[in-house]
């Protein structure tokens, strides 16, 4: 019959084996998310920034625009607005 090693033995052996693979693997781990976690937040800043910068280019474009639907039910530029504002008592009679 072989000898039985209690458990606690095992753990005795076992455990500085596993705490030398284990820490520099979980180190490893944790670099690898936390600098995914810093590109993915760039990514998205960026991608952010790009949204802003179209929704500010299509806000200017639209300024200088009256809109009016087209026949397919979308939106079409009718006619420019004026540049600038006609004074109030220049109307026609």
């Amino acid at each position: 019959m072989p000898p039985v090693v209690p458990p606690f033995l095992v753990g005795l052996i076992v455990a500085p084996l596993a705490k030398r693979i284990a820490k520099p693997l979980l180190r490893g781990i944790v670099k690898t998310s936390v600098g995914l976690v810093v590109e993915v937040r760039k990514v998205a800043q960026e991608a952010g920034e790009g949204l802003q910068d179209l929704a500010a280019e299509v806000t200017a474009e639209m300024g200088g625009t009256d809109l009016a639907p087209d026949s397919a039910g979308g939106i079409r530029s009718a006619k420019p607005r004026p540049a600038t504002p006609v004074p109030a008592g220049s109307g026609s009679k």
